[in-house]
C-alpha cells in the first residue's frame, strides 16, 4: 500500500494501514487539516468548499467521508457529483468560495484516489500551504463545529457544469459555428471515467453532431491504463480508422489532459496538444509561453516564430501556473496533454483544450494529419524506474550528476542534462513512486537510447551504494 503526500495533495491507493495507503483515518485527518487551514481566512464571507469526484470504483466513499467531515468542521459543501477537475477549479470561483476538494488519482490506476485542493482562486494550494497542512495532520492541530455550527451540503452539478461549458463556448478564441460547419465525425475515449460524460457534452455544444463514444460506463473500472500514452490508445486508434472518424480525443480520468487521434489512426501525439493550441492561441494573442522542462522544445520553436518568448519551469501544475503569472504567458501548460488558459483560469483544461484545438483544425481546414505536419518533429521518449523504500534518490542524482559533469546540467528539478540538440530530464514524481526519465531528440531511436542508458546507469549506481 502506498500513501504519497505532496504538492499535488494526498494520494494513495485504497485499503491497508493508516499512513500506509488512502484509508478512512487518512481521508478524514487531511481533510480536517485543510478545512482547518482554510477556516483561518476570517475576513472571507463565507466557509464554503466545493468537491466534485471522478468514476473511481472508490469515489463515493471517499466523498462520503470528506463531506461529512467538512460538514464537521463546520463547513458548507457545494457537490457536484462526478465531475472534472478543471469544472471543480471552475465552479470555486464561480461560488466565491474557500477553496476546493477534488477527488481523483488522475492518470493513476484504479486502486488509487486522491485528495486534490484548491485555494480560493480555484488553484492547487502552494508547497507552503501543503507543508502546513501535511504539519496539522500529524499534529491534529484542527478543531470541529459544535452541534449548532455543523455544515450543510448542497447539490449543484447541473448548473456550475453548465457555467464552465457556457464559460468555454463564449471565449473569445472558440469559434462554434466553424466548428458546426466542418460536421466533424468525432470518436472519444471515455476511460469509463467523467470524460464519457462531459466530453460528449462539450462536443455537443460546440455544433459536433456525430459522436462516438468508446469505455463510456462511468464505472471505474478502466479499460486500460487511464494514463494517456500510445501504449494505452490502441483501441482508440482502430476506432478512429475503423470508423472513418475525422479524429479521436482521449482524456485522462479527470478530463485534465489531453490527446488527439489522427484520420488515420495514427497518433497526433500527447506533446504536441500543447504545441497546436499554443500555435493557434499565439496567431491571435501574442505574447510568451510557458511549459515544464520535461516538455517537447517544439512549443519554444512555435512561441519563437509568432515573436514572443519561452519560459520554462519545474514540473507540477502549480509550478507551471506560478511562471506563467511571473512572465504574464498567454497559453501554457505541460507536455503531458494539459493545457492552461489564463483567459479561463489557471488550470489544465482539457475541455477548453478541445474547444481551441477544434477551432484551430476547423479553420485550418485540412485533415488533422496534415495539421500535426506544420510543426517541428521532435521525440520523447518517456520512462520511468520503480523506487522502494531503500533507494536513496540524492544519492543516485549525485552520481549520475558526477558522471555527466562535463555537460550542462539544470538542478532546478532533479536533473536535467543536455547533450548538445537533445537533453534528458531525470525527476522524482508528485504522484508515483518512481523516478521519471524523459528525453528528446529529433530521432525517436536516439531519445530511447539515450533513456536506455540513463536506466542503465542509475540501476548500476543502486546497485553499487
Amino acid at each position: 500500500m502506498t500513501l504519497i503526500k505532496s504538492i499535488s495533495g494526498i494520494r494513495g491507493t485504497i485499503g491497508g494501514a493508516p499512513d500506509k495507503g488512502l484509508t478512512p483515518v487518512d481521508i478524514v485527518k487531511y481533510t480536517s487539516a485543510f478545512a482547518g487551514i482554510l477556516l483561518k481566512d476570517t475576513t472571507h464571507p463565507n466557509k464554503t468548499v466545493v468537491i466534485g469526484r471522478d468514476g473511481r470504483i472508490s469515489g463515493e466513499m471517499v466523498r462520503n467521508l470528506v463531506v461529512a467531515t467538512l460538514q464537521g468542521m463546520g463547513m458548507d459543501v457545494v457537490d457536484l457529483g462526478l465531475s472534472t477537475t478543471p469544472s471543480v477549479e471552475m465552479a470555486v470561483k464561480f461560488k466565491e468560495a474557500l477553496g476546493g476538494i477534488i477527488l481523483t488519482a488522475s492518470h493513476n490506476p484504479k486502486e488509487w484516489n486522491a485528495l486534490k485542493l484548491l485555494n480560493k482562486d480555484g488553484e492547487f494550494i502552494s508547497a507552503e500551504t501543503g507543508q502546513e497542512l501535511l504539519a496539522a495532520g500529524a499534529a491534529g492541530d484542527f478543531e470541529y463545529a459544535s452541534v449548532n455550527n455543523l455544515g450543510t451540503v448542497t447539490v449543484a452539478a447541473d448548473e456550475l457544469h453548465q457555467l464552465h461549458i457556457d464559460a468555454i463556448l463564449n471565449h473569445p478564441l472558440v469559434d462554434t459555428e466553424a466548428i458546426a460547419k466542418r460536421n466533424f465525425k468525432i470518436v472519444v475515449d471515455g476511460i469509463n471515467s467523467t470524460g464519457a460524460v462531459f466530453v460528449p457534452m462539450l462536443l455537443k455544444a460546440l455544433g459536433v453532431e456525430h459522436i462516438t463514444v468508446i469505455n463510456g460506463e462511468v464505472n471505474g473500472r478502466f479499460a486500460h491504463n487511464p494514463e494517456p500514452l500510445p501504449e494505452h490508445l490502441r483501441e482508440l486508434c482502430s476506432t478512429v480508422e475503423k470508423n472513418n472518424a475525422d479524429l479521436g480525443i482521449a482524456v485522462d480520468p479527470d478530463v485534465d489532459r489531453l490527446c488527439f487521434v489522427n484520420e488515420d489512426g495514427s497518433l497526433f501525439g500527447e506533446e504536441y496538444t500543447l504545441v497546436a493550441v499554443a500555435d493557434y492561441v499565439l496567431s491571435h494573442t501574442p505574447g510568451n509561453t510557458v511549459s515544464n522542462m520535461s516538455s517537447t522544445r517544439a512549443l519554444k520553436d512555435i512561441t519563437v516564430k509568432h515573436g514572443g518568448t519561452y519560459y520554462p519551469s519545474a514540473v507540477g501544475e502549480v509550478n507551471v501556473v506560478r511562471k506563467m503569472k511571473e512572465v504574464n504567458a498567454v497559453i501554457g501548460g505541460e507536455g503531458n496533454g494539459g493545457i492552461i488558459d489564463p483567459q479561463l483560469h489557471y488550470g489544465r483544461d482539457a475541455l477548453a483544450g478541445i474547444a481551441l484545438f477544434l477551432t484551430h483544425l476547423a479553420k485550418f481546414g485540412k485533415p488533422i494529419s496534415s495539421l500535426r505536419s506544420k510543426y517541428p518533429n521532435y521525440y520523447i521518449s518517456k520512462n520511468k524506474i520503480e523506487l522502494n523504500e531503500k533507494i536513496n534518490v540524492p544519492e543516485v542524482f549525485n552520481a549520475i550528476k558526477e558522471q555527466y559533469k562535463k555537460h550542462p546540467i539544470n538542478t532546478e528539478d532533479g536533473l536535467k542534462i543536455e547533450f548538445e540538440n537533445d537533453w534528458v530530464h531525470l525527476r522524482t514524481s508528485n504522484t508515483e513512486p518512481i523516478i521519471r526519465i524523459y528525453s528528446e531528440s529529433n530521432s525517436i531511436t536516439t531519445a530511447d537510447n539515450i533513456a536506455k542508458k540513463m536506466i542503465s546507469d542509475i540501476n548500476e549506481i543502486i546497485k553499487s551504494l
